[in-house]
């Protein structure tokens, strides 16, 4: 009989700290700074003509539903997520329990680099990465295939279901998850399994040292645009109830602990720290608000650049120990 409830587990390490130990040693930290398709759709001239605004790039199919960019320098900031991810899920691109899948979809596909590794595990399952910008390679494998489509409008996936929908970090660039979570369980098959790994982008410390800072100030300022613009900033947390009111079974929610910075003692977190710093060195602070402040909050390009420079300054400072919490959550279509 399928499990109805929600399971939680809080992930650290294994043998690491309950709390995250700050490393008081500064010895080799110059190590983690070192760490520092063919398209089905035919392209509308709208996809191609992106956007150009205060010196970054962005989509142009469905102008403005997204609000970070699309250029070299965030695809760059991406590919470095995805080596978070791995070092997270000890190199496990997923959780769920997949048999042999034959049909999968990877929404939001980004760099298409989950999609592209995806398909290489499975080399018999067709694979599709969709995503608003055509920005993926061309030389993939060749059962992946990259469409360009809004994930939030109406799916015509139903009549052709997956056997596993995956989706990862659509914080702040989603209006309604529960109305997604809906689709992808109308659109995967019975028995099939669908997979968030999301954020809650919101910063903690253990110890107070974010108190008063310009990071803290920075998530306060940049979630509360995206919240006011409509936005969800931070899905994590909640994904494991909204997969349950769709009809899911056999939930699964894990949370994961990530670091900013260098400063954790334990190893695996620190390595975890100096890829979370990493990306947000290659520009994601300002790529994270740039657009969200000048288009909603009426903020000046200059002064978008001060915080997010501020910030990015906090971040290396080792006496400012920033945590962020990080969830997978899957579940399962009933069989019946």
């Amino acid at each position: 009989m399928a499990d109805t409830s929600v399971q939680e587990q809080s992930t650290t390490p294994t043998n690491a700290p309950v709390n995250v130990e700050v490393d008081t040693s500064f010895e080799n930290d110059s190590a983690y700074g070192d760490e520092l398709s063919s398209y089905t759709a035919s392209l509308t001239s709208s996809v191609l003509e992106y956007r150009h605004e205060n010196g970054r790039r962005y989509h142009g199919f469905r102008d403005g539903s997204y609000l970070l960019p699309n250029d070299e320098s965030e695809s760059d900031r991406l590919d470095m997520l995805h080596e978070l991810m791995l070092q997270v899920l000890h190199r496990k691109l997923y959780l769920a329990p997949l048999k042999n899948p034959q049909r999968a979809i990877d929404l939001a596909t980004g760099t298409g680099i989950w999609a592209i590794d995806f398909a290489d595990q499975h080399p018999a399952a067709e694979v599709i990465g969709c995503d608003l910008s055509p920005t993926q390679p061309s030389l993939v494998p060749p059962n992946v295939k990259f469409l360009v489509d809004d994930i939030e409008s109406e799916w015509a996936y139903e009549k052709d279901p997956f056997d596993f929908i995956h989706a990862r970090y659509l914080a702040g660039s989603i209006k309604n998850f529960p109305r997604l979570i809906e689709q992808c369980y109308r659109s995967v098959k019975p028995g099939g399994w669908v997979e968030i790994q999301d954020w809650d982008t919101y910063p903690y410390s253990e110890d107070d040292s974010l108190k008063g800072t310009a990071f803290l100030q920075y998530y306060d300022e940049v979630l509360g645009a995206f919240k006011e613009a409509g936005y969800e900033p931070r899905p994590g947390p909640k994904l494991g109830q909204w997969f349950k009111d769709a009809g899911f079974v056999n939930i699964h929610v894990e949370k994961f602990v990530i670091p900013y910075g260098v400063w954790p003692k334990d190893k695996h977190l620190k390595k975890l720290g100096a890829w979370n710093q990493a990306q947000g060195e290659a520009a994601g602070f300002e790529a994270g608000a740039l657009a969200v402040l000048t288009r909603f909050k009426n903020w000046a390009p200059e002064e978008v650049t001060v915080l997010a420079t501020k910030a990015q300054a906090d971040g290396r400072n080792r006496e400012i120990h920033a945590l962020f919490n990080f969830y997978v959550v899957y579940g399962q279509r009933p069989e019946n």
